[in-house]
Order: structure tokens, then sequence, then C-alpha cells
């Protein structure tokens, strides 16, 4: 379709992804459905996760660091008694012990997870070892030694224990595997446990009430797929994709003249005349409000691209 490729074609699309499917699958769909010859997703989901899968478009995919490297909130059910070969219901069982808890011991314990912890990612992960993901070894039964990992847990709200299950929230840093996480805290209340259900909830500066079913992209699709005029497709899926300037609402923003914007495409340092403090900021073009990327400003004042959304 080459007169997609002509349009701009950039932005983030906040999939609702569907159990039973690899993120990768699902990535490859969203690609034909909006005829893209460069997307990407920013943070995988195991097949039996649901939840947020932000999807970035063209130039946009430049800024998938930065919702992976964001904040993640998860709803998780885990099941206690019970450990899996991969940490989740995938697996096969391992072990089960009886579970002798109380609410005031689950609540306790999940206390101690909250601040900084160190976590070892488990084997079935896409880690790779001597560039070959963890996942593949795994399968065929090989283990290969993981080094911890330091990463925050910011949140761990208890839902509720009934029957084995245990339902909680958790808000995290990037790098957190929650597989991991359940196993832990299984461990600690000295039954086991394995993850039976996992929703994403947040990525970053977005919320699960702004997801986009996989359903209804299909459906607009197959709609006007028989059209004669295809393009209205492409208009109508435009409309459910949020500008990359999105992901970094909570950053102040500075404007620059026609001048300045130009030479901060070009990769130039820019000297500020209004002070502003330093750190990330959201840089547009203050003649027509166009996003150009972001970037650094100093103790000095000067402006340091950072990453730039090119023409």
């Amino acid at each position: 379709m080459d007169y997609i490729n002509s349009m701009n074609n950039t932005g983030v699309l906040l999939l609702d992804k569907p159990k039973g499917v690899s993120s990768n699958c699902i990535l490859q769909q969203i690609k034909r459905i909006f005829f893209a010859k460069k997307a990407g997703y920013s943070g995988s989901l195991d097949p039996l996760a649901t939840g947020m899968l932000p999807i970035l478009f063209g130039k946009a995919t430049k800024f998938s660091k930065y919702l992976t490297d964001s904040v993640k909130k998860y709803h998780v059910i885990a099941k206690l008694g019970e450990i899996t070969t991969t940490g989740d219901l995938s697996g096969e069982v391992l072990k089960t012990q009886s579970v002798c808890i109380n609410i005031n011991d689950i609540t306790e314990i999940l206390k101690n997870f909250i601040g900084e912890i160190q976590q070892i990612p488990p084997m079935f992960s896409a880690i790779k070892y001597n560039g070959i993901p963890l996942y593949k070894y795994a399968r065929i039964g090989i283990t290969i030694p993981r080094h911890k990992r330091k990463l925050m847990i910011y949140q761990l709200n208890f839902i509720k224990f009934i029957n084995c299950f245990l339902e909680f929230t958790v808000v995290c840093s990037k790098g957190t595997y929650i597989r991991s996480l359940v196993y832990d805290i299984g461990r600690k209340l000295n039954c086991g446990a394995h993850v039976i259900f996992l929703r994403r909830l947040r990525v970053g500066p977005y919320h699960s009430s702004q997801l986009i079913k996989l359903s209804d992209l299909f459906f607009i699709n197959k709609r006007y797929i028989q059209k004669k005029y295809k393009l209205c497709i492409f208009n109508i899926l435009r409309t459910f994709l949020l500008p990359i300037s999105s992901v970094f609402l909570k950053y102040p923003q500075v404007k620059l003249f026609e001048k300045d914007a130009k030479d901060f495409q070009k990769n130039k340092c820019i000297l500020l005349i209004l002070p502003f403090n330093t750190g990330l900021v959201r840089v547009f073009n203050k003649l027509n409000n166009v996003f150009l990327g972001i970037g650094q400003v100093n103790t000095s004042g000067l402006l340091k691209p950072e990453c730039i959304l090119c023409n």
C-alpha cells in the first residue's frame, strides 16, 4: 500500500492485548491492519497476560525506551500452594504444599516487598544469554545462572484472599517480573505460588481507560476493506493513535522560534533565554506547535537534544 507510506503514520496505539497470544504475534497483526512498515511494542507481555501493550509507529519507535523505562501497574491473581516450571499456569506443577496462612500473614509479608528489592529473573524470559533467549534454554531443560537485579516496588496493594487465591495490584519499576515476584511471595509464605491472572493496567502516563480492543480494530478493517477507497480505513484507524509527545506529559515544555527549532533538529544545543528547571523537557516549534523531540536542560540554561523527531 504505497499511498500509506507517504503519509504521517506516527503515534502510539494503546492496545488491550488479549490472552493466549504473544506480544510479537499481536504486533504482526497490528502492522497488517495499519499497513505499517515500521512498528514496535514497548515492554512485552507474556501470552498469559492481558492489558496495555503500547505499540509505536514510524518515527515514534525512536522513543520506545522511554516507555520501557517507565513505571508499570499490574493486576495480579496468584494461586498459593503450587510451584510451576514457568511461574504461571502454563507450566507443569513441580511442587504442591499446604496453605496454612491468614490474611494478616499475607499483608505483613507483602509489606516486606515494598521499596527496593532484588529479584532473580525467571528462566522463562526473553533475557538473552550468549545471544539466545533464556526461555529457549528452559524449554530443553537447561538452567542458566542468573544474577539478582535491583528494582523498585512502589505500591503493593492487597485486594483479597479466598480459597488459596491471592489478588493484589502492584506498581513497579522497569525490569520487574511478576512471575518472579509471586514466586518470592510464595516462598516467604512457605507455601509456594504461581501466577494465574495478569493484566497490565498502566504504563508511564497511560491508563487502562485509554485501551483499544483488538476486536474493534478488526471490525473496522473488515467493514471497510471491501470499499473502493481503502484510504478511509487508514484515516479511521489513525484516530486511535496518540501523539508521541503524550509519552512525556509530565515534563515541562519548551517552545522554540523557527531558527532555534531548526538548529535543535540538527542536534545543536540551544541557549534558553527564559530560566528553566534542569532535566528533561518536551520541545515544540513555537510557530506551529509541532513536537520536535525531547532535550535536557542543564544548570547553565543550555538545551541539549536527547531524542529528536526528525522531519
